[in-house]
């Protein structure tokens, strides 16, 4: 997941205060983004534990090309009219990564998307990206299957205020929280101070956290900070690993 790369969703509309608000504004930005992403973790913690117990370990997912397929190698090259390569060449070095941390808004992105700041149709890269958004193959029996064995399930990923595309199309809140977007937070995989960030709201000791995620550099953050870390390559390899975890990916019929 690089370049264009998050049950405790926070609503459409509460999300689009930050999307619209100017630039100059963004340090009460931040101040309101942190008191946000914070309630979206009590709440998720509350939906997941009871008074007594909490269910260990929390499972933490990476999104784009470990949950979903990314739909910027493919099919926005062919949006633009371009190959991967020439949409690299020419598109602004920094923008998305701002876009992700929340410092610019999509207005913003649109104005400086491009080098050389060329105008193009930011609601069909929109439509573009949803359209090409999919569970990958096999994903979402894996995340039922551990959604029916009571584990807590939080995204933990690098991506913008769009990442409600991708609910509204996927509802990928049925089986995990939004709690850990990158725009949220105002920082991205693999700065440590975000995955200790995470350990901190969730209020448990790092090795009662396992974390998956496409990108080794992205797992060895994770096992710096004392994290369990697992390199998503595919739901096979995937299903194998967690059992010797201590994840149970059992399901009624299998027992």
């Amino acid at each position: 997941m690089v370049l264009m790369g998050g049950v405790g969703v926070p609503s459409i509309s509460i999300c689009f205060l930050f999307q619209t608000r100017p630039t100059r504004h963004l340090c009460l930005k931040f101040r309101l983004k942190h008191s946000l992403s914070y309630s979206i973790t009590s709440m998720a913690l509350t939906n997941n534990t009871t008074t007594n117990e909490r269910k260990l370990p929390i499972l933490l997912f990476d999104i784009m090309d470990t949950l979903v397929r990314d739909p910027f190698y493919q099919d926005v090259p062919a949006f633009f009219g371009m190959s991967l390569k020439e949409l690299i060449d020419c598109k602004h070095p920094t923008a998305w990564i701002e876009f992700e941390k929340g410092l610019i808004d999509e207005m913003e992105l649109a104005r400086k998307f491009f080098k050389d700041g060329r105008d193009f149709d930011l609601e069909g890269l929109k439509t573009c990206m949803r359209s090409g958004y999919s569970y990958i193959e096999g994903i979402e029996q894996l995340l039922l299957s551990l959604k029916l064995n009571n584990y807590e399930m939080h995204a933990f990923t690098n991506y913008p205020i769009w990442y409600q595309l991708i609910e509204d199309k996927l509802k990928l809140s049925k089986y995990l929280s939004w709690t850990f977007c990158s725009w949220a937070f105002g920082k991205r995989k693999p700065d440590t101070e975000f995955y200790k960030e995470v350990v901190r709201h969730l209020k448990v000791d790092p090795t009662n956290c396992i974390f998956v995620d496409d990108r080794q550099k992205n797992v060895e953050a994770a096992i710096e900070v004392g994290i369990r870390g697992v390199h998503f390559q595919n739901v096979n390899s995937l299903c194998e690993k967690l059992p010797l975890m201590g994840i149970d990916i059992s399901t009624n019929e299998d027992r």
